[in-house]
C-alpha cells in the first residue's frame, strides 16, 4: 500500500544518502517508490511513492553531497531539492572519512549554483569544546567558512554537542564536552556577529537554550516554505525533539548505515559491508 499524499521526503537524518547511496536513490527514483522501515520495529514497513506528483520536495542531509550532481538534471528533475550541508573544520580524529575542507567548499558552491543559495543551508554543528577546539577555533573556522560561502547560502544553522550513550566513551577519550550555557551564549554571540557580516540568518537546531535575544531563533530544518507556499503550513513533526521546529516529513534512511565514522554522530554504527546494506 502506497503512502502517496503530497509530502516532504527527508533523506536522511539517519544516514548520509547523498555521500554513499546515490546509486540506490537513483534506482528508487526510477522505480517510483521506496520501502520505509520503522527504525524501532523492523516488521513495520510502508511503501512511499517517489514522483514529482507525490513529493513536494526532498531535504537532503549530508557532509559530502557532491554525488547528487549526477541526479539533479535527470532523476530529480521536477522535484524541488534543499540540502542541509554540514560543513565543519574538525580534524580527522573527529570526522575521519570526509573530503578536504576546500573540496567541500567547492561542492557547496557548485550545488548552490544548481539549486539556488536559498535552498543550500549551511550547518555548523555540532559545536563542542576541548583543548584542541576552544571557542577561538570556532570563531576562526566559522568566519573562514562564512567568508567562503558568501553569496552561496542565506542561512547558517548551529547546534551544540549532545553526549549520547553510544558516543560517550569516544567523546570521553577525546575530552569533548558540551558547552555550558554561558559558553553557548558567548559562542553564539561571536558567531552571530560573523553571520550578520556576511548576510546570513542564523538558527539553532533542536536547542533548548533561548538565543532569540541575539537574533538567533529556533529553526526548522524541514521547512515546507523552502519549496512552495502550498506546503509552508505543514504541521510540526511531533516525532522529533521538543525544540525541533521541523515540519512533517517521511525519512527514507536507516540507522547504522553511514560510513563517515564521525565521533559525535547519534545515528552511526558499524560500517556496512556493502554500500547498499540496510537500504531497500
Amino acid at each position: 500500500m502506497f503512502w502517496n499524499r503530497s509530502l516532504i521526503i527527508s533523506a536522511s537524518r539517519r544516514t548520509d544518502i547523498p555521500a554513499f547511496y546515490t546509486e540506490w536513490l537513483r534506482e528508487r527514483l526510477r522505480a517510483g517508490s521506496v520501502t520505509v522501515q520503522n527504525p524501532f520495529n523492523a516488521r513495520q514497513q510502508k511503501e512511499v511513492a517517489l514522483s514529482s506528483s507525490s513529493v513536494e520536495g526532498i531535504v537532503f542531509w549530508s557532509k559530502n553531497p557532491r554525488p547528487l550532481l549526477s541526479l539533479l538534471d535527470n532523476e530529480l528533475d521536477g522535484i524541488p531539492v534543499a540540502i542541509q550541508y554540514t560543513l565543519n573544520a574538525y580534524g580527522a580524529e573527529i570526522e575521519p572519512d570526509i573530503p578536504a575542507w576546500t573540496d567541500r567548499i567547492d561542492t557547496f558552491r557548485t550545488l548552490a549554483e544548481k539549486i539556488s543559495p536559498r535552498r543550500m543551508v549551511w550547518r555548523y554543528d555540532p559545536i563542542f569544546l576541548n583543548d584542541r577546539y576552544p571557542l577561538s577555533f570556532h570563531v576562526d573556522a566559522f568566519g573562514r567558512t562564512a567568508r567562503a560561502l558568501r553569496g552561496f547560502t542565506e542561512k547558517a544553522v548551529i547546534s551544540f554537542l549532545d553526549i549520547y550513550p553510544r558516543i560517550a566513551r569516544r567523546a570521553g577519550e577525546l575530552e569533548l564536552h558540551e558547552p555550558a550555557d554561558m559558553e553557548k551564549l558567548e559562542t553564539a554571540r561571536q558567531l552571530v556577529m560573523i553571520a550578520q557580516a556576511y548576510g546570513l540568518q542564523m538558527e539553532t537546531c533542536a536547542e533548548a537554550i533561548e538565543l532569540s535575544g541575539l537574533g538567533i531563533p529556533h529553526g526548522a530544518c524541514i521547512d515546507g516554505a523552502l519549496f512552495a507556499p502550498s506546503v509552508g503550513g505543514l504541521k510540526k513533526d511531533r516525532s522529533q525533539r521538543p525544540f525541533c521546529g521541523c515540519r512533517t516529513s517521511v525519512d527514507i534512511g536507516r540507522y547504522g548505515t553511514c560510513r563517515h565514522g564521525c565521533v559525535y554522530c547519534y545515528a552511526g554504527g558499524s560500517r556496512p559491508a556493502s554500500p547498499t546494506a540496510g537500504l531497500s
